[in-house]
């Protein structure tokens, strides 16, 4: 899985699985999340937004299942 670092106040990376359609999220939190079933559109969608963090809040955080995959200490 490609990971992409973007410049966000909420997120450092993410990336894409698109066979598990599964979207992987590394916050600047230190905690990393893997929400399941996020079709193509929706990665699609969040490569192409301004605000990252504000698309993840509208559309992805509370839509897909999830879980914390880890967390790291800052």
């Amino acid at each position: 899985m490609k990971l992409h670092t973007v410049e966000s106040s909420m997120i450092q990376a993410f990336g894409y699985d698109a066979e598990t359609k599964t979207l992987l999220v590394i916050f600047n939190s230190g905690k990393t999340y893997r929400y399941f079933k996020v079709p193509p559109k929706i990665y699609k969608q969040l490569l192409a937004a301004d605000s990252k963090g504000s698309y993840m809040r509208d559309f992805v955080i509370d839509q897909y299942p999830y879980e914390l995959a880890k967390k790291t200490r800052r």
